[in-house]
């Protein structure tokens, strides 16, 4: 609504901006507000996640462990708040206009054991099944493939039908939002290089699946 004011009175986003500021969503911490706006308008999203499960391919149990992790004194509430956030955006790929979603995990998100085995199998099960519903395409980067660039760091492009492609990063407790067009081709060299050195997406849910069974096999034993 704040958009189509400006439209109409030519107030050159006075509106919008004077929306942004007076109302923002909590779910999100300040600096990834932006990000998940901008995520619901791409045409495609190319991720590297180095150690997580990217938010929109996270289950409810996951994201709750995640969640747990970071505020160890938090109230059910909040955390219950932070999960809805979470889930709500995962909705994004059931949209019939849901962008491109291409994905690079490195292994190491499939050994640590997020929540336990059962949640971690629960969890690479719900991946392999988006997979092969061919609503997103995820290729693993496994251990032996050594040294890469940005290695420990996670990446997030975004393309647009009409904006420029952007650039997001996260550093502790802070987020970079960059769509300088040096940034962003550097970033898309890197990104391309770690997509090389990956799997191929059929050996690559292969991985997937056979991790989820070993966790499946270490929750019955539990």
């Amino acid at each position: 609504m704040a958009q189509r004011i400006d439209e109409v009175l030519q107030t050159d986003g006075f509106f919008e901006r004077l929306w942004r500021k007076l109302i923002k969503d909590q779910r999100y911490t300040e600096y990834f507000a932006h990000a998940a706006e901008l995520e619901r308008l791409a045409t495609e999203i190319c991720e590297f996640a180095p150690a997580v499960v990217p938010g929109l391919l996270q289950t409810r149990e996951y994201a709750q462990a995640v969640f747990l992790a970071s505020n160890p004194f938090a109230t059910d509430e909040y955390i219950e708040e932070l999960i809805k956030g979470r889930m709500d955006r995962a909705r994004l790929l059931k949209d019939t206009t849901r962008p491109l979603y291409w994905v690079v995990l490195h292994e190491t998100v499939l050994r640590i054991p997020v929540g336990g085995p059962a949640v971690m199998a629960h969890q690479l099960d719900h991946i392999a099944a988006l997979v092969r519903e061919r609503k997103v395409l995820v290729q693993m980067l496994p251990f032996a493939a050594g040294a890469h660039p940005e290695m420990g760091k996670m990446m997030w492009l975004m393309e647009f039908e009409d904006a420029p492609p952007t650039v997001y990063t996260e550093a502790v407790r802070s987020g970079n939002l960059v769509d300088e067009p040096l940034v962003v081709k550097r970033t898309r060299s890197a990104y391309d290089h770690i997509r090389a050195a990956a799997l191929a997406p059929e050996a690559s849910l292969a991985l997937i699946e056979s991790a989820a069974e070993d966790y499946r096999r270490c929750a019955s034993t539990t």
